[in-house]
């Protein structure tokens, strides 16, 4: 049965905003857009504050890893999709938590076998001409060596030539550890005059690499939103179904807020779910609850214990 709302419709073309005295103080450096994700009692400080008021839609089409990072990066906070299964989900959340700010996951890995033709035709199509060789030719097995422009030459080599033949090798190449701080392996490129620095794990598999022009970008971003351990901040989305199995993996991963993500949120079914992290978890766990379209709506979650509301 259709509802009727008593009084008149408006549109945002019938409304202004009045301006007021502005002082030599009003410029936009002084703006502050830190905005509170969650609820928190007056005069203590909200365990997270967003540096910009922004978070991303719970959609497989917006919220994936890449977003988590990007939208970290301008310090706002993404929440993973939650149409998927959790243990990717929380693979998701994990590649975003590991993600080191300034350290690039390779995109153009190579295998000693592969030609001089692959690496052109691998460079044609991602614009990189940095490529580490590992052993596997994924970004993350041992590192063998590393290929860059100075050391082919198309029109003059030959193009099935082996990379193992015109790579740099490992025990010529200078790398930096998982404990490199971005200063340090900015010092390591300066000193050493490289335009890149694989990072390497104990096991001296390949963590990422370290562009000069990357740090330089990282350092032209002083609203990032971290974590205590310097880590980019992310969220995941949950459901009223398998969050006993969900929940767990999420957290595990890193995950620091969770949100139950439904079309409609004012439900008993978000309620119970509310429930069950906070029998599990207490409030160490941030969860918010939704979508809802009207006050009832958000009282009714807020007082099942969300600590924020999807309105929407």
């Amino acid at each position: 049965m259709a509802t009727f709302f008593e009084g008149e419709s408006h549109t945002f073309s019938e409304y202004l905003l009045v301006p007021g005295y502005s002082s030599s103080e009003n410029i936009p450096a002084n703006v502050s857009l830190k905005t509170p994700l969650c609820r928190f009692k007056k005069g203590e400080q909200p365990r997270i504050t967003l540096n910009i008021p922004m978070v991303s839609s719970i959609m497989q089409s917006v919220s994936g890893e890449r977003m988590g990072v990007a939208l970290a990066t301008e310090g706002g906070m993404s929440f993973i999709y939650g149409s998927q299964t959790p243990e990717s989900e929380a693979a998701m959340v994990k590649w975003v938590k590991d993600y080191k700010a300034g350290v690039v996951e390779s995109d153009s890995t190579l295998t000693p076998d592969m030609t001089m033709e692959q690496v052109m035709d691998l460079k044609e199509r991602t614009g990189h001409s940095t490529m580490p060789v590992t052993d596997d030719g994924t970004p993350h097995g041992k590192l063998l060596g590393i290929v860059t422009s100075r050391d082919y030459r198309p029109s003059r080599d030959d193009h099935q030539a082996k990379v193992a033949t015109f790579m740099t090798p490992r025990e010529e190449l200078v790398t930096g550890t998982k404990e490199t701080t971005l200063k340090v392996a900015n010092d390591i490129i300066w000193d050493n005059k490289l335009n890149a620095l694989p990072i390497v794990d104990e096991n001296d598999h390949l963590v990422g690499i370290v562009f000069r022009k990357d740090y330089d970008s990282h350092k032209s971003n002083p609203d990032e939103l971290l974590d205590a351990n310097k880590r980019y901040m992310v969220g995941a989305g949950i459901n009223t179904r398998d969050y006993a199995k969900r929940v767990p993996l999420l957290l595990e991963a890193g995950a620091d807020a969770l949100c139950i993500d439904s079309s409609e949120g004012f439900s008993e079914w978000q309620k119970l779910t509310i429930d069950w992290i906070r029998e599990n978890y207490g409030h160490d766990v941030i969860v918010g609850a939704g979508n809802v379209v009207d006050a009832d709506g958000f009282r009714y979650l807020a007082d099942c214990g969300a600590d924020f509301v999807k309105v929407g």
